[in-house]
């Protein structure tokens, strides 16, 4: 038994709420864009364009603002707080 016959063979047995469930589904599938037959090239090729757009990012610095630390200091010895 092919798998169309198997298919057809579970779709007689279904009920008609879950039949037309089946319906809807089918028609997403056959309406979505062909994701699973793409090649691996174009996979590769998205992954290239991420990489390349990340590249292109700015790269903040991790460095903290030595006037917030001032700031912070401040604060703290206007509090009467000795470090």
């Amino acid at each position: 038994m092919t798998i169309r016959e198997t298919t057809i063979a579970k779709l007689q047995q279904l009920s008609e709420p879950l039949l037309k469930q089946v319906s809807d589904f089918i028609d997403q599938l056959t309406h979505q864009p062909e994701i699973v037959n793409d090649t691996e090239g174009s996979v590769a090729e998205a992954w290239a364009q991420w990489f390349e757009e990340s590249d292109r990012l700015t790269v903040l610095s991790n460095e903290p603002n030595s006037n917030y630390s001032q700031l912070l200091l401040t604060k703290y010895q206007q509090q009467g707080l000795e470090l």
